[in-house]
């Protein structure tokens, strides 16, 4: 029982709208990709579009009626499904011509696709035969959708009651896909959730069918392989099975970064390439066992456990090595999709400013009222209205859609740290204790420095369909990766997919490390910034965590130095010079009481 896919790549969510309708896009053209199932605003607002725009009736669904939440997100997902389907069955009837999306699905295929090289004995051979296969063969790419599973917030009734858990964000989210017509798979992302895993044993779909199959699947998407096998084990117990294990890098990422304690992504891939059978062969007796105390019927054999892998990849040649070298399934290309309008939504100036944008221009920020890093750009209208905010002393943003609500120092209901009304209590607590300028700049900017992406993250599709934004909120926030800066123009979907299948390059003439070797510098940075912040107060704590950070970077660049990959000359000379500046960062130890 394996995921049938035309490419070994895939499109990762990115924002709440970039990819909100990425999947109408390229689906139909064998490119699987995630939609974000948070916003379920933006989400009816897609679907009045896209229903409007093929001619459906489009019946809204309204915030006054039960669960409207979950009836939003599975009617978008639905119509999303549906117009992919319908491209899918139109494409099987088209002509070769250039231009035709039945020309391009085969032209953006993999050279070394069993696929591609019936296209190529066709086009030679002309035969009716393989023509008729080649028709019948078109694979759809996936429809996936994310949930970051501990954005949960408690939602309320039109009279203020607390409404029961299962209205929860992620929990309606995920009902919302789990009774839709979807045949993919939910990407759980941003730690675990009890709830949430619990709430999976509620939907058959989740657990196989008499013929052993899932209709939809779970993807996991984690940053080592402890906490893969803890989580697995989790969900095994329940009788659920996890399809995949996207492993990402903790830095060298778009939106939210989850620091590893140093762990680097190769030697993060190593344990999984190492430990894989054992972790599918534990985990699948645990899940049997389960399903057979449940009542239901096993798997008839060993379902597929994919390993995937995305962060940071800029080359053909490295796509290629965590394929081969690791064993992996797929990797995720993100952030360079930001720049395929055919693919995704930015608004013209957003583009316009990615495309030229300096390696400056991306940083890791504490934007995020969530608490977690987060990668930044400098240039977006966002971080300008913030900076603009504050100038004239109103900082903090208006909070409507709540999502990331979770404080509750000054209110009892929970409200957004990035909010007017948040930051306006923690300036005036701050400003009650009199302290000395350089230490009261200090901790307001820490305040202030919280931005609005409920609404920030989703505008831009906003604008694309000339949709005037809700509360007059403009601004955009855009969350890629550092790797952005080594591609600098727009480009086509072809351009795009050729340059990840090594067919052309695109990137700048910028002197781009090895995606290892920048993962580590992005870690060192962290590890001296972890460290300085520390030292006025360091406890016994810190101590430990900022040694084993150390410990573990040392031995990723040992790791690495015994890799034999394409770039190994230049990337060993960027191994010890950060080698040695690991080695100068001095963690004091604390003497014992």
């Amino acid at each position: 029982m394996s995921k049938k896919l035309a490419h070994s790549f895939h499109i990762p969510v990115m924002g709440l709208g970039f990819t909100i309708d990425t999947p109408l896009k390229v689906a139909h053209l064998g490119i699987s990709s995630v939609i974000s199932i948070m916003d379920d605003y933006l989400i009816e607002e897609m679907r009045e579009v896209h229903a409007k725009s093929n001619g459906l009736v489009y019946d809204p669904i309204l915030k006054t009626e039960t669960d409207y939440r979950a009836k939003r997100i599975q009617a978008y997902l639905n119509l999303v499904n549906d117009l992919v389907q319908q491209k899918v069955e139109a494409m099987r009837q088209q002509s070769w011509e250039k231009g035709t999306d039945l020309y391009t699905y085969f032209e953006l295929l993999p050279d070394y696709s069993p696929l591609k090289q019936t296209y190529f004995q066709w086009l030679q051979t002309q035969d009716e035969s393989l023509e008729k296969y080649l028709r019948e063969s078109l694979i759809p790419g996936s429809i996936d959708v994310n949930i970051m599973s501990k954005v949960n917030k408690t939602n309320y009734s039109p009279d203020g009651e607390a409404l029961d858990k299962e209205f929860a964000d992620a929990l309606s989210a995920l009902r919302a896909y789990a009774q839709s017509d979807l045949s993919s798979s939910v990407i759980f992302s941003a730690g675990y959730n009890p709830l949430l895993y619990s709430y999976l044993e509620q939907f058959e779909d989740f657990f196989p069918n008499e013929r052993g199959e899932l209709k939809k699947q779970i993807i996991l998407k984690v940053s080592d392989f402890r906490s893969a096998f803890t989580q697995g084990k989790l969900l095994a117990k329940k009788g659920i099975w996890v399809s995949e294990y996207r492993i990402e890098s903790g830095l060298n990422c778009g939106g939210h970064a989850f620091a590893t304690e140093g762990l680097l992504l190769g030697p993060i891939l190593e344990e999984f390439k190492k430990n894989r059978e054992e972790l599918t062969r534990e985990l699948f007796d645990m899940c049997q066992k389960s399903l057979k105390d449940k009542g239901i019927k096993g798997f008839e054999k060993l379902p597929e456990l994919r390993i995937t892998v995305q962060g940071g990849i800029g080359t053909s040649e490295e796509n290629e090595f965590l394929l081969e070298h690791y064993q992996t399934q797929g990797t995720g290309w993100g952030s360079p999709f930001l720049l395929v309008p055919e693919a995704t939504n930015v608004d013209e100036t957003t583009l316009a400013a990615l495309a030229t944008a300096e390696e400056s221009d991306y940083y890791m920020s504490h934007a995020s009222p969530l608490g977690v890093p987060f990668n930044n750009f400098r240039k977006s209208s966002s971080e300008k209205q913030r900076l603009e905010r504050i100038e004239k002393g109103r900082p903090g943003s208006p909070c409507n859609l709540e999502y990331l609500s979770t404080n509750t120092e000054f209110t009892e209901k929970p409200i957004c740290t990035a909010s007017r009304q948040y930051q306006h209590a923690k300036i005036k607590e701050l400003e009650a204790q009199q302290l000395p300028s350089h230490e009261f700049k200090k901790l307001f900017d820490k305040i202030t420095e919280k931005a609005c992406l409920c609404t920030g993250l989703g505008t831009a599709a906003l604008k694309n369909y000339g949709i005037k934004p809700r509360h007059h909120l403009q601004s955009i926030a855009i969350c890629p990766g550092p790797n952005l800066a080594y591609f600098s123009g727009v480009y086509s979907l072809k351009e795009m997919v050729d340059h990840i299948y090594g067919r052309i390059n695109i990137l700048n003439t910028k002197n781009r490390p090895n995606l290892f070797v920048k993962e580590l510098g992005l870690y060192v940075d962290y590890l001296k910034k972890e460290l300085s912040e520390s030292m006025e107060s360091m406890n016994s704590k810190q101590e430990r965590y900022l040694k084993s950070f150390k410990q573990n970077l040392l031995a990723g660049v040992d790791y690495y130095k015994t890799l034999s990959v394409p770039t190994w000359r230049s990337m060993l000379a960027d191994l010890n010079e950060l080698e040695r500046k690991i080695q100068e960062l001095i963690i004091p130890s604390l003497e014992k009481a």
